[in-house]
């Protein structure tokens, strides 16, 4: 029924999202700004350019690069106590025999040490970054991309995905498309299933 799975990386593998939101509450609020949830909820599967034209056009006098240091180092600190899976990652890594990518708004640096840190980076033929396309999610590009490299119509590419930015990119670009929302929920405008966790998502497209 297809013949790869690509995947997003932070929400959608690893939970990264929960330790990068109250990395960015707290940065925020040391430098004098209290944001709330839906703000920070907007930001998530946004690439940093984007992010950082959202942040000033609703702060504009705010020290973005005092506040991208603190978040930064909050951020790290939390990765470095622990980055754990999501449910469901290590059976549907075992079980499929189809060739894997990532597909991530992560530069090129981070998305590796990430998927070192969680132990699974040597499940992945490819891993498509923010530094490996101009136009990144919700674009389709990161997701041709991938299908490209892989030597696949998109059509043939089951892709799991966590946000709205994601689930876009890759329905643009003719994906079949598997959205498990992390801690933004949604109605799955974008995706052909919508799923509580990535096992039930799998056996909904057909996948097991």
């Amino acid at each position: 029924m297809y013949d790869a799975l690509l995947f997003d990386l932070d929400g959608t593998l690893v939970d990264t999202e929960s330790i990068a939101l109250a990395a960015g509450v707290a940065a925020f609020a040391a430098h004098g700004h209290d944001v709330g949830t839906d703000f920070m909820h907007g930001l998530v599967g946004v690439d940093l350019p984007t992010a950082s034209r959202l942040i000033l056009t609703a702060m504009p006098d705010v020290n973005l690069g005092a506040v991208n240091e603190h978040w930064r180092a909050g951020f790290e600190a939390g990765v470095e106590a622990g980055l754990p899976l999501k449910p469901g990652v290590h059976e549907l890594l075992a079980y499929s025999n189809l060739p894997l990518a990532i597909v991530t708004s992560t530069g090129r640096d981070g998305a590796h040490r990430k998927l070192a840190l969680a132990g699974i980076a040597g499940a992945f033929a490819h891993v498509v970054t923010l530094d490996d396309v101009t136009a990144p999610k919700p674009a389709p590009d990161p997701y041709l991309l991938a299908a490209s490299l892989l030597g696949l119509p998109p059509s043939r590419c089951l892709v799991f995905e966590d946000s709205e930015t994601g689930a876009e990119a890759a329905y643009r670009a003719g994906c079949v498309v598997v959205q498990v929302p992390d801690v933004v929920p949604s109605l799955g405008r974008w995706a052909h299933h919508l799923a509580p966790d990535l096992l039930t998502g799998a056996r909904m497209a057909g996948l097991i």
